[in-house]
């Protein structure tokens, strides 16, 4: 019998630094609760964001927050103060002054947020009201309203377009390429215990965009059709003034919402095949000793991909590529080639060929400087001269795939990247944004056939602004570039990149390129962290989520299981097999301790990566990999208790 005590006794976790668990010296500030009889909300008090509004058990809006936005669609973050909150029997009021300062840019408003229920009825109503403090261009400033997928995906719709005629729509099934509603000023729908939803907008007109097109985990309903010109300038004094009405009208009484003091995992129905699994060229000529390059081998990686620039006059690809090549063959990987070509294809695809030599890649991926899906002329021209499999589609984000679709007769199999960042940044929003990246593989399928579907690189930060206007801004002192996250060497990190392996492979990614090998952007650090202050890395660390990959890499060629919960945005699992052997990988999404039940078998022999592990993991990794302790039980489950965002490897016997 299975000792129980060794998994439900109270958690007695050892105080270590909030560094470890996301990068930064504090964990953000705690969410406010707010209550109106049966509709609730989360207040994030330092982003200004109203965040998971329920009416009952149902969530009847992922969030409503406003957004400012520069002329390259760059989100000024917001700064929040003088926080007032007044609560009542029937309801709350929330008062709140936001700063948004960025480089030209100042723009200062102020929220409120009241609830209240009367007799049945809930209402949910939120004011924005700004000045602009300086002259800037925007492409836009106010409300964007998010809707969750799990209550509407599929499900019908009413909208009130601005003339007051009313048209009937539907919340997509699969992500839809293009804004599916249009010119609205009130939507509404219903949730499944029959409660209707009415949401009001004012002070602009507002369109719905299906946000998993860049893996966001909603539908929003965003201010300003894109359809007027932009940017626009804001002069200075303009006022901007916008609300947000939120009316539940419910159908019996609402169920309350479910406390779950135990997160219970159970088995999915099928299997997918592991994806191969690859990492991009360290940005950083860091130099590899011995030490790394047997731990990089050990990954097991199917590739490195490397970026030929041909469209940069600058760029000195020939140069790289002798170090992809070099560094390929020291952890016996092969070359993702990676081509961007200029005006002048054909004596760039004349010029790599020649570079490369006898050296034949795992695929090419062919895009052209100007396209942000590779046209049929391009990939026809790159055919006379490639030999072996031809890859394309977009260097850019899914949404680009979605509105240019490939030429199938011309490629191999399709691609395109994704990062959890183009439009939010906290934690909370990258853990939403997980599950839809198997949403975008499932999507694609719908209309790449049976071509392979390469998912080429996924990384944390975005690598670069497909919209930017002029030149990238330089990088203020002492700060990140824009594509390095602090979270790279963390333990949300770990955890974040469990639940992208798990969604994508689940969906059936056939490869998957993550982050780089080494340095700021890559799984471990060989040399000195360039900002220690900022990004917090030894020299010789190994990050967390490099575990995450040496776990996935010992069942190469198997497959892997979903664990399904009702409870994803707070636990994910996956089980792994190849022949006998079952492994099962376990991620805390949260910043509290958790404790989850999971299936189990006879034997099953523990190791977790939290906070108490942190330090072994990222300097003694060999030892940190050793057996840990094996549990005999005769239970078809087991409780484990995880710290914040720790990750649990479980095998079975």
């Amino acid at each position: 019998m299975l000792r129980r005590e060794l998994f439900i006794l109270p958690f007695a976790l050892q105080a270590q630094s909030p560094i470890a668990l996301t990068g930064l010296a504090d964990l953000p500030p705690a969410p406010l609760e707010l209550n109106a009889g049966p509709l609730s909300l989360l207040f994030e008090p330092g982003l200004g964001f109203a965040r998971y509004i329920r009416f009952g058990e149902h969530e009847v809006l992922r969030g409503i927050y406003a957004a400012v936005r520069d002329k390259s669609w760059g989100t000024v973050a917001p700064k929040v103060t003088n926080l007032k909150t007044t609560t009542s029997p029937s309801g709350f009021q929330l008062d709140f002054d936001v700063a948004c300062q960025e480089r030209e840019i100042d723009f200062a408003w102020h929220g409120t947020i009241t609830g209240e229920t009367v007799g049945a009825t809930a209402t949910l109503r939120f004011d924005f009201a700004g000045e602009a403090r300086s002259s800037f261009e925007r492409n836009r400033v106010g409300f964007c309203v998010l809707h969750p997928l799990a209550e509407c995906a599929g499900q019908p719709c009413r909208a009130e377009q601005a003339d007051g005629k009313v048209v009937t729509g539907q919340f997509p099934a699969l992500i839809a390429p293009n804004q599916p509603l249009l010119n609205l000023r009130a939507l509404s729908h219903r949730l499944p215990d029959g409660s209707d939803v009415e949401v009001r907008f004012a002070g602009d007109i507002f369109e719905m965009e299906d946000h998993r097109n860049w893996t966001d985990g909603n539908y929003k309903t965003y201010c300003t059709p894109l359809a007027i010109p932009y940017p626009v300038l804001l002069a200075k004094g303009t006022r901007v003034e916008q609300s947000v009405t939120v009316k539940v009208t419910p159908r019996g009484t609402p169920a309350k919402p479910r406390s779950r003091a135990v997160v219970e995992l159970t088995m999915g129905p099928d299997r997918a095949k592991l994806p191969s699994i690859g990492f991009g060229l360290a940005a950083a000529e860091q130099p590899l000793g011995a030490r790394e390059t047997a731990m990089l081998t050990g990954l097991k990686p199917a590739h490195l991909r490397v970026d030929l620039r041909c469209d940069l006059p600058s760029s000195n690809w020939r140069a790289l590529l002798a170090r992809a090549i070099t560094e390929a063959r020291g952890v016996n990987a092969g070359l993702e080639v990676a081509l961007i070509l200029s005006d002048a294809a054909e004596a760039d695809l004349k010029a790599v060929v020649q570079a490369m030599g006898a050296v034949k890649p795992v695929r090419w991926l062919v895009f052209r400087a100007g396209e942000t899906a590779t046209n049929p002329v391009t990939l026809a021209l790159a055919r006379r001269y490639l030999l072996g499999p031809l890859t394309s589609g977009t260097n850019q984000y899914f949404t680009e795939l979605n509105r240019e679709r490939p030429d199938l007769a011309a490629l191999d199999a399709v691609c395109y990247s994704l990062n959890p960042q183009v439009h939010a940044f906290d934690n909370a929003s990258l853990v939403e944004n997980l599950a839809p990246q198997g949403d975008t593989v499932r999507s694609a399928r719908q209309f790449c056939g049976t071509k392979p579907l390469v998912i080429t690189p996924v990384t944390l930060r975005p690598r670069f602004n497909p919209q930017q206007r002029g030149p990238e801004p330089p990088t203020p002192p002492g700060k990140l570039p824009s594509r390095i996250d602090h979270r790279q060497p963390t333990l949300f990190g770990a955890a974040w990149t469990l639940g992208s392996l798990k969604y994508l492979s689940e969906a059936g990614a056939a490869s998957i390129t993550y982050y780089e090998t080494h340095g700021w952007g890559g799984v471990l650090m060989p040399g000195a962290s360039p900002l220690p202050e900022v990004f917090h890395a030894t020299p010789g660390m190994v990050f967390p989520l490099f575990h995450v990959f040496a776990d996935v890499a010992e069942f190469a060629g198997g497959s892997g299981q979903a664990l399904l919960t009702e409870s994803p945005l707070e636990v994910i699992g996956w089980q792994l097999a190849l022949g006998a052997r079952r492994r099962t990988l376990v991620a805390n999404l949260t910043a509290r301790p958790r404790i989850v039940r999971v299936p189990a078998a006879k034997q099953v022999a523990i190791r977790t990566l939290d906070d108490r592990s942190f330090l072994m993991a990222t300097t003694q990794p060999d030892r940190f990999r050793r057996p840990s302790r094996t549990v005999t039980t005769t239970e078809a489950t087991i409780e484990l208790p995880l710290g914040p965002y720790a990750v649990a490897t479980l095998d079975l016997a």
